[in-house]
């Protein structure tokens, strides 16, 4: 009987990312941008409206896919940017951001990526898949954190064991890890009240989201 081993996700650097994003076209750089600031999945990437963006706020709404969670997430300036940058269609708050199928975007990141790799001499770009992307941003966001909960939230997972691999991912890329510190995100007034009250200090904020630390 066939069993199937498991591995761990192949984790890119930004740089390598960043090279993606900056190599491809107008269309697909968005795209990657998105899947980098967001680690949606690119079925939920697809489903984007207008109303989904609230330039307002610097924050995208998901509607999930394969059972997650919905979730509102920041975005930064630049991928605003960029989304208000693309192709013209007759934009109605109901009408698709990127107006492409998953599969077509794929195609064309594979065309790109294969032509990317070549000229920079990087089989490693091979590697990155869109969901390579969420990968990253799940490892990023847990090394930045150390919270897997505010992980799970963004990443949009029913189970915090489907998050659990972060932990390993982070481990195994960093290798160090900063011992001094244990750090939290708060996500609405009530969880910074009581991080306040635990003893956390806050550090910074990014979008809706404000990051806490205190020293063990």
């Amino acid at each position: 009987r066939y069993m199937a081993i498991n591995k761990l996700p192949f984790i890119p650097t930004e740089q390598e990312i960043d090279l993606l994003i900056a190599g491809t076209g107008r269309m697909l750089s968005t795209v990657l941008q998105t899947l980098k600031e967001t680690g949606m999945r690119i079925g939920e990437l697809v489903l984007l409206t207008w109303l989904d963006l609230d330039t307002e706020r610097k924050v995208l709404s998901i509607t999930p896919e394969k059972n997650s969670n919905p979730r509102i997430l920041p975005i930064s300036d630049k991928l605003i940017a960029m989304m208000n940058n693309l192709p013209h269609y007759p934009r109605t708050h109901y009408k698709t951001i990127f107006q492409s199928h998953k599969n077509t975007l794929r195609g064309s990141f594979c065309k790109k990526r294969k032509q990317l790799a070549t000229r920079f001499n990087n089989p490693r770009l091979l590697q990155i898949s869109f969901d390579t992307l969420r990968h990253w941003k799940g490892t990023m966001e847990y090394h930045t954190t150390k919270d897997i909960l505010h992980v799970k939230q963004i990443l949009g997972h029913k189970s915090v064991m489907s998050t659990m691999i972060y932990i390993n991912l982070e481990a195994a890329l960093f290798l160090q890890t900063d011992e001094n510190f244990t750090c939290k995100v708060a996500h609405n007034e009530q969880e910074e009240t009581e991080l306040i009250n635990a003893g956390f200090q806050h550090v910074n904020n990014r979008g809706e989201l404000a990051f806490y630390k205190k020293r063990k």
